[in-house]
């Protein structure tokens, strides 16, 4: 049950990042006037609040994780779901390439989380 709620935290950063990805791609940087007035419009986006909504969401599962198991453990499950996950997120949603050789990298990344995790 604790790996599926790992799975579910990862799921929440990675839907987060892509809300924040969204809220973000139709602000012109270019034409703002100031870093400020941009970071305004950024925050003040529905799609960038609806990711501080379901970061904190994922926050308050993580800490759940972490009080059941090693958080050695728990952060690299993470973070190889989150690898994998997000690169075909990113992907499907905003076309962008994955090369064969990042490919292999993500699988080299993933293999050695498997064996981290083993050994716990």
């Amino acid at each position: 049950m604790t790996y599926l709620i790992i799975l579910a935290v990862t799921i929440l950063t990675i839907g987060s990042q892509m809300l924040v990805k969204q809220g973000v791609s139709n602000i012109n940087a270019g034409l703002m006037e100031s870093k400020f007035h941009y970071a305004y419009l950024a925050l003040t986006s529905p799609y960038v609040l609806a990711a501080i909504l379901l970061q904190g969401f994922g926050f308050v599962l993580w800490i759940f994780v972490v009080s059941k198991v090693k958080l050695g453990v728990a952060f690299a499950l993470s973070g190889s779901f989150f690898y994998i996950l997000m690169a075909l997120s990113s992907w499907y949603f905003f076309g962008e390439q994955i090369k064969t050789l990042q490919w292999i990298g993500l699988f080299f990344i993933s293999f050695g989380v498997v064996l981290l995790t083993a050994v716990n």
